[in-house]
């Protein structure tokens, strides 16, 4: 999709006795309603599914629609979209918000898509903002409809819909991905704001400066009604000099206050920025730790779920290749219970700190794992005899317990008998790296090796 001017296609229209209150030229609706794509070509990002030649590009083009879901972050334009669809569309086209809407809504909207009179082309296409706040019956509702395609269905989300929406609906319709705009995306429509003298200020002599407009774009995290509205905060709270609204870097800095993390405890951000957290940490990333580690602080997290997390990647990717990890991670556990915030956030940091920089090796999670697929194949041979508990005389008359070798008996605590049942060899679950303690721990495994087989040999041939 070529890139559009950074400026309305309004032509510009004087207005005259603008009043020095500042709070004249304000308009009932917010600058990011107001500055909201009108056609496809003023969309700005979303290349990946709009660009010329992309799938739901020439859906809309067409008009030609099926059942949608649009899903992505607040501010990325999912809402806009619907709008631009809905000005191009020939089919009669239906909003409801999940949040204040019910199934004897999506009833009303299918009489009238049913209704000849009403609708002539004898189907709809139906927004749902907010689609995933559907309970499951509500969502079950609009099943049989799209199925027959009384309804197009465009669902917008800001929930991966395969967790949140009907699999049944998910069946049904193509899953559009949105992502956060780029700072130069939000650029680009900050001036368009500031250009544009309809529906933004162009009617005003406006100076900003680049660093203003940098810092409005960074720190909006891609959401373009987050940059919109900072820049309408700082144009109707600056007083006018000369004529002129100058907006620096400190006005917008105070009219943007700081950023809020996009992280929803129950949501994918969530599930996002923990599973990037435990992978920083197994791939021995100190620095991106600490970064998806300050991300969930600063959200809200909960210190004792994500010291939890330590813990587990302590004994799963750490392992053997340290094992005092692990005792390190429970410590810090107790340590952020018993302290809180805000100290706990320098107890998490040491130990993700520790959790990066270790040797790492999973052996022993991959052992576990093998030891349990034999388990659950029904791979559960009898255990040996020598190994059973003969707790009464009349077990050992069976075999129980007879045959044991007390390990501590021969040379370095190692016997020659076997532990593993019939038909497995050693080696099976527990095969050991090189990484870290963990070759010490392999060389001691080949000695005992090697001490069962002498042992063995010398016995045969006494």
């Amino acid at each position: 999709m070529k890139l559009q001017p950074c400026v309305s296609d309004i032509p510009y229209m004087p207005i005259s006795n603008y009043s020095e209150n500042k709070y004249k030229y304000a308009r009932r609706e917010p600058l990011a309603f107001r500055m909201a794509p009108r056609t496809i070509d003023e969309i700005v990002g979303q290349s990946h599914i709009l660009a010329e030649g992309r799938m739901l590009r020439r859906m809309i083009e067409a008009d030609r629609l099926s059942t949608i879901i649009l899903f992505g972050p607040p501010g990325t334009g999912k809402t806009s979209l619907a709008k631009v669809i809905a000005q191009t569309t020939s089919y009669r086209f239906q909003k409801l918000n999940a949040v204040t809407s019910g199934v004897a809504d999506i009833k009303r909207v299918v009489a009238d898509a049913e209704n000849p009179l009403i609708t002539p082309e004898g189907k709809t296409i139906l927004f749902i903002d907010e689609i995933h706040r559907f309970n499951k019956a509500q969502q079950d509702a609009l099943l049989p409809h799209v199925e027959s395609g009384t309804l197009i269905l465009i669902g917008a989300t800001t929930e991966n819909p395969f967790f949140e929406v009907n699999k049944a609906l998910i069946s049904r319709s193509t899953v559009f991905q949105l992502y956060p705009l780029s700072n130069n995306d939000i650029i680009c429509l900050l001036r368009r704001a500031i250009d544009d003298p309809d529906r933004g200020f162009g009617f005003l002599n406006i100076d900003i400066s680049d660093e203003a407009l940098e810092l409005a774009a960074a720190l909006a995290s891609g959401d373009a009604r987050v940059a919109l509205n900072a820049l309408e905060l700082a144009v109707l709270t600056t007083e006018q000099s000369d004529n002129t609204i100058t907006i620096d870097l400190e006005i917008m800095q105070d009219c943007l206050q700081k950023k809020a993390p996009q992280y929803d405890k129950a949501g994918e951000n969530h599930y996002d920025t923990i599973s990037a957290f435990i992978k920083s940490m197994r791939g021995s990333d100190p620095d991106a730790a600490l970064h998806y580690l300050a991300r969930a602080l600063e959200a809200g997290e909960d210190i004792g779920f994500l010291s939890r997390r330590i813990m587990i990647c302590a004994a799963e990717d750490v392992g053997m290749a340290n094992p005092q990890m692990l005792s390190l991670a429970v410590a810090a556990h107790h340590a952020v219970q018993a302290i809180g915030l805000p100290e706990a956030k320098l107890i998490l940091a040491q130990a993700t700190v520790a959790i990066a920089t270790s040797p790492k090796s999973n052996r022993s999670y991959l052992g576990i794992n093998r030891a349990l697929d034999d388990i659950r194949a029904g791979n559960i041979p009898e255990i040996p005899f020598h190994l059973r508990n003969a707790p009464i005389q009349d077990l050992s008359k069976l075999g129980y317990s007879i045959g044991y070798q007390y390990d501590h008996d021969y040379p370095q605590a190692v016997s020659y008998q076997r532990f593993l049942p019939e038909g497995y060899e050693e080696g099976r679950y527990y095969q050991p790296s090189d990484n870290g303690y963990e070759a010490k721990v392999k060389a001691w495994l080949d000695e005992v090796k090697r001490l069962r087989e002498s042992g063995k040999n010398k016995t045969e041939t006494e």
